[in-house]
């Protein structure tokens, strides 16, 4: 039976700049497979060959403005085209294909069909992988890969597509191990762990609730979301109780009087003026027992620091 790949650890790079897209292509391949100078430099290839096909093709207006740009496959600061992923996936014989694409269409109804999904918003990318048979999130501005079970994986991949997210399929046969690299090809940004560390740190971070770089506003997360309807549900668990509590203490009491809050109402105004004498004694009853105080002995005391006895009389 073939072992867990890569020993059955997990390869996640933590973002670096505007790096995203090397990011995605390495966790795809589970390793640090490649540099933003390998990826520049794919870019700089479907540059000059875009250029020649445009030339052959003897366009103006068009060519012109083609040429003008510095390039259509990397930006300023650092994010690649879709062209770029692919070119660098190929390396490896992987297939980058659109989700809506017809050859995709199982896929839709059952993603775990799939070993990988790279999803592209804006200037950001990242990948969702299936590594030993589990499924994990590896964006890079998470601080570890996050787990996905495979009932919430399709769910998870509508909420991007109706968030606007471009989803593409990575298929072909993926790299089984990572060869080691050198100090000199390693990266500074690239980590190892078990899947028991990853789900410690991704719940130490939630439980800080410290978003990491922002990534609460440009993506859906699985785990910030059912840890929000939890708190939901704690909230409203609360409020039921308080309003248990609140009605409980409405409800007459079981000695018998009409009206609770009139009890210390009585004690107070027997207290107050003894002339009253028993006319009022009768209705004052013991906070305690519930008894009426006509029936408790002439030493009980009623209202702290005041003993009555059976006539009325205050001592």
């Amino acid at each position: 039976m073939e072992g867990p790949s890569n020993g059955g650890l997990l390869y996640h790079e933590v973002q670096e700049s505007k790096l995203c897209a090397v990011h995605c292509v390495n966790t795809v391949l589970q390793g640090p497979f490649f540099s933003e100078l390998d990826l520049a430099a794919l870019a700089s290839d479907l540059d000059q060959r875009e250029r020649q096909v445009m030339l052959e093709g003897g366009g103006t207006g068009v060519l012109g403005d083609f040429l003008a740009e510095d390039s259509h496959n990397v930006s300023m600061d650092g994010d690649f085209s879709i062209q770029v992923l692919e070119k660098a996936l190929e390396v490896w014989d992987l297939q980058v294909i659109p989700l809506d694409s017809p050859i995709a269409e199982p896929s839709k109804c059952d993603p775990e069909l799939e070993n990988a999904f790279i999803c592209h918003l804006h200037d950001h990318w990242f990948c969702i992988r299936k590594v030993n048979g589990e499924w994990y999130n590896f964006n890079s501005l998470y601080p570890a890969p996050e787990h996905l079970s495979k009932f919430y994986l399709s769910a998870y991949l509508d909420s991007l597509k109706g968030s606007g997210w471009s989803i593409f399929l990575a298929r072909g046969n993926f790299p089984k191990e990572c060869p080691i690299p050198s100090s000199e090809a390693s990266n500074s940004y690239g980590q190892w762990l078990t899947p028991e560390d990853a789900e410690r740190i991704t719940k130490s971070c939630n439980q800080m609730q410290v978003p990491a770089q922002g990534a609460d506003k440009l993506l859906p997360s699985y785990s910030t979301e059912f840890a929000d309807e939890a708190d939901m549900i704690a909230k409203q668990e609360e409020e039921d109780l308080n309003a248990a509590i609140a009605a409980s203490l409405m409800e007459p009491s079981a000695s018998g009087t009409e009206n609770v809050q009139t009890k210390g109402n009585s004690v107070d105004s027997v207290a107050e003026s003894p002339e009253h004498g028993a006319a009022n004694n009768n209705n004052v009853m013991d906070p305690d027992t519930g008894a009426c105080n006509s029936d408790l002995p002439e030493s009980t005391s009623v209202v702290t620091g005041t003993h009555i006895s059976k006539d009325g009389k205050a001592e």
